[in-house]
């Protein structure tokens, strides 16, 4: 059953669209001219909207990087509580 399960099978390894960074998925959407739909008004001008795909990858780039500088924020500010300490240690060294 093994051999003909990875025969037939559905292979779970297809689908790596998940992995995709959202910055390569926006990238690719660009490359491939589908970022943008030209839309012709009614008064004869035409007006290019963004895909809701490629808004929607947009928005989870930004989330990932919201994520990633709030990260490092709390990062920065626990490196600079510790500076802190360090400086008020060296300062009472400095009075005895």
């Amino acid at each position: 059953m093994g051999l003909l399960n990875r025969m037939y099978g559905a292979d779970k390894k297809a689908s790596k669209e998940v992995d995709k960074s959202p910055s390569r998925v926006s990238g690719g959407l660009k490359a491939q001219g589908v970022d943008r739909v030209t839309m012709l008004g009614e008064n004869g001008q035409e007006s290019e909207l963004p895909t809701l795909r490629y808004v929607a990858a947009l928005e989870q780039q930004v989330r990932e990087q919201r994520g990633s500088i709030n990260v490092l924020e709390r990062k920065l500010a626990r490196l600079e509580s510790e500076v802190q300490k360090l400086n008020m240690v060296i300062a009472s060294n400095k009075g005895e």
